[in-house]
């Protein structure tokens, strides 16, 4: 292939995997517990903190984990309560993330110095994790094997010296994860947009902008609608493509709490996953015996990608049961007042038929009626959903499909009722409000323009998928990375590595040593940053930080371990080290922002936020308030809707139709309970029996027996689309409660299998979650 072409549905490729496909040893298949939590629970967060940052230290971390005095945890956004706090506020993988920043571990010098760049590269993702903690700042020459020391003014003065030299500021891309602190986002985005680029694509690319996308345009929000004090109130809770127990296991105190009182719970996934199944509270030693506080009131088993299908079922049940009883389903006076495209939508749901619902969602009509008939009674309904919708080709219509659900009966904008897209990352929704967005508003610029006296670009950027496409192709030079793992989390991974290495320079802001630290452009450079964990002390004194939970709730965040080494620097610093570098000498940039008093004195910063964007006046005061403050959402306070017609709107979403070959399954990528984004703690997945190893692939047995295949077996997977295969090599086959024609594996190893070109449909999102492939025998 050509170095500027891009895969057409023409080619032929055999893409072979960028994990290396070995493991220590045959994983182990045994038990599947019937609830989440209890003392195993416990006795893997004590493993996990305790074996890595030491006995006081570990203890010292997670008492001030999510306390309102204390750091915010750097794992998943779920909310943290209001009112009183536990004196144990954390999960599970919570701890597991603080271990993994507070380790005493260290990558340092001489690790690079004793293990080239290809040695580092055949070790596994779990393998370079546990490497430790980054230390000094590294830079891999042009054509070096190894990566050695560099000062930080040399960093800065490369990465400067390589920015000015491009073309256009187009041809620079600037990434983020979801960890990345509110000041540090709105500094970077400054820099990046002061540089002439809207090139910021970040983490929600891959996973909630299906989200964002459905929801700005039915509600008028990009944002979930509920409060967590919500959940006291809901009659039922739907939970769709998600799971709680290993994705945000604090979700499960609030549904414990809500089955506890009475409230229905309805889980719809291809797995019913342990923490929908049931809880033991963890820090309620009484709950840990017997078969722990049943959560699930009701499983549908949809096959993968039937989703829509699902709730096409429910939609005409609640309209059939509204026809014999007028008044007593729908809200009438709410659908006549606040919405549009009513008549529309049931019209075409009427030309739905029940034998393709049952055929496209693998669930019985009866299970869909079971399922209408809570929600039916329910008065109070909050719909939750994660990766299992927005990351399905049609992920979109999907949550669009959602929001007709919820406006059927008036569930949007009142107590125990709303939309909830729980995030992944602890401040990924925080960015976004920040400006990390390659399609910013008018408004935003506009705004901005406005407060630093500067003409932004309003040019709309590069998204993820677009901008790996712009690297491959040779449009895109540099690429700078503001946290995350940028191979391991996207699509295509052999295409993605190829796009990385056709760049001149790859610049990553890390704590820890991931594989796309391995797979660089011409040169590299890996530079080291302080950790959620740690006291960020500058030059005005200590400083803290804040993030956006999932619910819109901004609070502080301040660290109080010592830095992991005296070489480390604060992203902030990062940033504004860069833009000074950047734009010396440059009259018309060099002085627009005082970026040195900014790196000094955060308070600055959230002064210049709170002129810039909506909800953060008096930000400084209001975030030092314990828990600190709710951002206004115009939905969820006032029924207000930022639409087109400035309704909430129903949506026509076409029935999905999907058409497999004999051999075929449809496959979908999921976290085991070790890991988290693509950190991987540890080689074990508790929840669904499967410990010292992750290349396995669930499937349900009477697909295995129509293949002449036995549970055990190792096989090759191979996924197609559009003419082209990409393999994933070696995966053991593990019988399973999944249905028919569906497949489940672990990320980052299945990503490889994701064609670059496979996107969500109005999103771009990548489509870890519909990829068909074949399975093939091997040694």
């Amino acid at each position: 292939m050509s170095k500027a072409a891009r895969p057409s549905s023409s080619d032929k490729v055999d893409v072979p995997a960028e994990i290396p496909p070995t493991e220590p040893e045959r994983p182990t298949l045994g038990h599947v517990p019937a609830a989440a939590g209890g003392m195993p629970a416990i006795v893997s967060s004590m493993r996990h903190a305790l074996g890595q940052a030491g006995l006081v230290r570990g203890t010292r971390e997670l008492l001030l984990l999510n306390q309102k005095h204390g750091f915010d945890c750097p794992g998943c956004a779920w909310p943290d309560p209001d009112d009183k706090r536990e004196l144990t506020e954390f999960c599970e993988n919570g701890a597991k993330a603080v271990a993994e920043e507070a380790t005493t571990r260290r990558a340092t010098p001489e690790l690079f110095a004793a293990h080239s760049v290809s040695e580092l590269a055949t070790w596994s993702d779990y393998e370079i994790g546990k490497a430790g903690r980054l230390t000094h700042p590294m830079w891999l020459r042009p054509g070096a094997t190894h990566y050695e020391t560099i000062s930080w003014d040399d960093a800065f003065q490369l990465t400067a010296h390589e920015l000015n030299a491009l073309d256009s500021p187009n041809d620079a891309v600037f990434y983020t994860s979801g960890r990345t602190s509110n000041e540090a986002a709105f500094l970077y985005q400054l820099f990046v947009r002061l540089y002439g680029t809207n090139n910021l694509p970040d983490c929600s690319n891959m996973c909630h902008e299906s989200s964002g996308v459905a929801l700005h345009e039915v509600l008028g929000v990009g944002k979930g609608t509920v409060s967590l004090g919500d959940f006291d109130h809901a009659d039922c809770i739907l939970i769709i493509g998600q799971n709680p127990g290993t994705n945000h296991p604090r979700m499960l105190t609030t549904l414990e709490q809500a089955a506890l009182r009475g409230a229905a719970i309805i889980s719809i996934n291809p797995l019913f996953e342990a923490g929908v199944r049931a809880f033991k509270h963890p820090q309620k030693f009484w709950r840990w015996f017997g078969r722990g506080t049943p959560i699930a009131s009701l499983h549908l088993p949809v096959r993968v990608n039937g989703d829509i299908a699902v709730l096409k079922g429910i939609l005409k049940e609640l309209l059939a049961a509204e026809a014999e009883a007028p008044g007593s389903v729908l809200d009438r006076e709410f659908i006549a007042d606040k919405t549009d495209g009513f008549e529309a939508f049931a019209s075409a749901l009427a030309g739905v038929s029940w034998q393709d619902i049952e055929r496209e969602s693998g669930v019985s009509r009866e299970h869909v009626q079971a399922a209408a008939a809570i929600l039916q009674k329910s008065k109070a309904t909050i719909v939750c959903w994660a990766m299992g919708l927005t990351q399905q080709t049609h992920g979109v219509a999907a949550i669009r499909e959602v929001v007709n659900l919820l406006l059927l009966g008036g569930h949007v904008g009142r107590p125990g009722a709303g939309a909830c897209p729980v995030r992944g990352h602890s401040n990924v929704q925080g960015d976004r409000t920040m400006g990390i967005y390659e399609k910013p508003s008018k408004a935003f610029i506009s705004e901005l323009s406005k407060e630093f006296e500067h003409a932004f670009p309003e040019e709309h950027g590069l998204d993820t998928v677009e901008a790996i496409h712009a690297m491959h192709d040779g449009s895109a030079k540099v690429f700078f990375a503001m946290g995350g793992n940028f191979l391991s989390a996207t699509p295509d991974t052999t295409y993605t590595a190829r796009a990385l290495r056709n760049t001149r320079l790859t610049v990553h802001v890390s704590t820890k040593l991931n594989r796309s630290h391995l797979v660089h452009g011409s040169q590299a450079l890996i530079l080291p940053c302080l950790g959620r964990t740690e006291i960020d002390e500058q030059v005005s004194g200590p400083q803290l930080v804040s993030c956006e939970n999932s619910m819109g709730v901004v609070q502080a965040s301040s660290g109080n371990l010592p830095r992991a080494s005296a070489e480390l620097m604060s992203e902030v610093a990062i940033v504004c080290k860069l833009a000074e570098a950047t734009f010396a000498g440059d009259s018309a940039r060099e002085n627009k922002v005082a970026w040195s008093e900014l790196a000094n004195d955060y308070d600055l910063i959230r002064e210049r936020i709170s002129h810039v964007i909506d909800g953060f006046e008096d930000y400084n005061t209001r975030v030092r308030k314990p828990g600190g403050f709710y951002l206004p959402n115009a939905v969820r306070d006032a029924q207000h809707f930022a639409t087109a017609t400035q309704k909430a709107r129903f949506t026509v979403n076409p029935l999905p139709k999907l058409e497999l070959g004999a051999d075929e399954l449809l496959l979908m990528t999921v976290r085991s309970h070790d890991q988290f984004n693509t950190t991987i703690y540890g080689l074990s997945d508790r929840y669904r029996g499967v410990s010292h190893g992750r290349r396995v692939v669930f499937l349900n047995a009477a697909d295995v027996e129509r293949r002449g295949l036995k549970h055990g077996q190792w096989v090759d997977l191979i996924s197609h689309h559009q003419g082209e295969t990409r393999l994933a090599e070696r995966f053991m086959i593990v019988t399973y409660e999944i249905p028919v024609g569906s497949a489940a594996a672990y990320f980052p190893e299945t990503n490889v299998l994701v064609p670059a070109r496979s996107v969500v449909e109005g999103s771009n999102t990548p489509t870890y979650k519909t990829i068909v492939i074949t399975l093939r025998p091997c040694a």
